[in-house]
């Protein structure tokens, strides 16, 4: 099932077989191994989170050349956040190759499983064939990028609401600049308990409040795990 699904899905015939079967043994359903070690999805769930992030960097890099730092951090956080995983996976049915010993399966384990398949392409096939398989296969048959990425998420909203939950002061700080042409570019850092951040600049105030957010938010979620209520 598991070969004829990357064939079918994904395009790929398997090298090493055991990597992919890893990737879809929940922990709930952990083998043990012959010194005692546990076997399951979460070392290659932590590999493939790193090289999703990666392969996303250099797509959205390469595809908007003219983009600013926290332009390009709001757009992977829109495209890799916990909830579009989950979706994705579901997409993509990993569910039906999960084994897993819960009476319900978390809704974070469809994400974890796909973050753990780009693990384990990524060790039996490379970096540059996973980024081929997940631009080619993944992005054009299960996610409308464009569309996603022009869905307004309003990070300096849901960082301000972190912050009134967390009991933790959140503030922007202004200034501007002009530029080569003359124009009024403004510039906005945000703090959090007085540490500056993040920072973004912008030719609005609001924009140039968000680019910060974005990028003081991936600080706070480093691995775009948005399962925590914010």
């Amino acid at each position: 099932m598991l070969s004829k699904y990357l064939k079918n899905v994904l395009g790929i015939k398997h090298g090493n077989a055991e990597f992919y079967k890893m990737a879809f043994i929940h922990r709930s359903a952990s083998e043990e191994n012959a010194v005692g070690g546990r076997i399951n999805n979460e070392r290659l769930e932590f590999l493939g989170d790193a090289i999703l992030n990666s392969i996303i960097a250099d797509y959205l890099f390469r595809k908007f050349p003219f983009h600013s730092e926290g332009e390009l951090t709001e757009m992977r956080s829109k495209l890799v956040c916990r909830d579009r995983l989950n979706v994705l996976a579901k997409k993509m049915a990993l569910e039906t190759l999960l084994s897993f010993n819960t009476r319900s399966l978390l809704k974070s384990a469809n994400g974890d499983a796909f973050e753990a398949l780009i693990g384990a392409i990524y060790l039996d096939k490379g970096y540059r064939k996973t980024k081929e398989i997940f631009v080619k296969k993944i992005f054009s048959t299960f996610m409308d990028v464009n569309s996603v990425l022009a869905e307004d998420v309003n990070h300096k909203s849901k960082l301000l609401i972190w912050g009134q939950k967390k009991c933790i002061k959140v503030h922007f700080e202004h200034t501007f600049r002009q530029n080569r042409k003359d124009r009024k570019e403004y510039i906005a850092q945000v703090f959090i308990n007085g540490k500056c951040a993040g920072e973004g600049s912008d030719f609005t105030v609001k924009k140039a409040e968000q680019a910060a957010a974005a990028i003081a938010w991936q600080q706070i979620h480093p691995n775009n795990n948005e399962k925590e209520e914010v």
